[in-house]
């Protein structure tokens, strides 16, 4: 009888969906590293979501202690083994993403990319990506670059890993801005007289988002080189370790100030915004992190329903100065 009641009154709730318990849904959000602030912003965008949804979505923010790629590879593999609803990851090593997210896709879990995608060959094992179009981070800080050296001049670029593919995109719409020409893949071609720019041996610069060693290469490079024109930063890696990156500038300071030596940077972290008002930066290209968390939550959950989603999905750039640092951040994507 009891048994009787119960499926009764199961399919009382089926037949009255005002009776019917909403569906509750877990997705992980996959950084690259939980140690860099630039994710927490992600982080708490996705938390938000959670907050939002009145319990139909549990936020699952699980990702590396530092920037490593097999263990973040391992993560996802866990999350899929696990049986998650849904994975929302920003690919360290593209190809190696690529092979994980096509098991989440045999597994029936849906998955998007955000902040950094997979290759265009792998895209199918995604369902969209969210972000930045991150071409244009560099195409913005060429454009930085060229307003502040008309001329040209030599050039130390400073990425992430190797294998980002977010960032070697941006070095590909950095050279292409920089020597007027359009390469066919990332990272692009390397600057040697084209435009009036050239690429100094030993860059680019590989940090693998640790900022401790992108601190030493800002420094061994500035050794190495004492008229170099700019040096750019595709992420916010070395900046974000603050204190350090000033003491590396110290004994170029005067350059700075004179504008000999330029230095660049993607991303709106508030000590990045700080090191513009303090004259070290000269200028920032940012994106919408918080934006990405959020906005991944809300498309996983249209995926988990079978909606269709658009992709891609591009959240908009900041451009910051010195003239405009304390208006140049928008609230939102675009």
């Amino acid at each position: 009888m009891k048994r009787m009641l119960l499926a009764s009154a199961a399919l009382l709730a089926m037949a009255m969906p005002g009776m019917a318990q909403a569906q509750e849904y877990t997705f992980a959000l996959v950084p690259k590293a939980l140690n860099n602030p630039f994710f927490d912003l992600a982080r708490d965008g996705c938390m938000a979501a959670q907050e939002e949804s009145d319990g139909a979505i549990t936020c699952e923010y699980v990702g590396p202690s530092a920037h490593t790629e097999m263990e973040q590879i391992q993560i996802v593999q866990d999350l899929i083994s696990r049986g998650v609803d849904g994975i929302a990851v920003a690919p360290s090593n593209a190809p190696a993403m690529g092979r994980a997210l096509r098991a989440a896709q045999q597994a029936g879990i849906p998955t998007i990319t955000w902040d950094s995608d997979l290759l265009p060959e792998d895209a199918q094992y995604r369902s969209t990506y969210i972000g930045t179009k991150n071409y244009d981070i560099g195409v913005n800080l060429a454009k930085l670059a060229q307003k502040a050296k008309p001329e040209g001049g030599t050039i130390c670029l400073q990425s992430g890993g190797a294998a980002a593919a977010n960032h070697n995109e941006r070095m590909q719409g950095l050279r292409d801005t920089l020597s007027g020409t359009q390469s066919e893949t990332p990272p692009g071609e390397r600057l040697a007289g084209e435009g009036g720019w050239t690429e100094v041996d030993g860059c680019p610069l590989f940090t693998d988002d640790d900022s401790a060693k992108g601190v030493q290469q800002l420094s061994d490079i500035l050794n190495r080189y004492g008229d170099l024109d700019v040096f750019v930063v595709t992420g916010a890696f070395t900046l974000i370790a603050d204190n350090a990156f000033r003491q590396a500038l110290a004994g170029v300071k005067d350059k700075i100030d004179a504008g000999e030596l330029v230095m660049l940077a993607a991303d709106t972290l508030p000590m990045e915004m700080q090191q513009v008002r303090d004259g070290l930066v000269a200028g920032l290209v940012g994106q919408k992190p918080y934006d990405m968390g959020h906005q991944s939550m809300f498309l996983l959950k249209d995926l988990a329903e079978g909606k269709e989603v658009q992709d891609p999905i591009f959240t908009g750039l900041d451009v910051c100065e010195q003239s405009n640092i304390d208006t140049c951040v928008k609230q939102g994507g675009s």
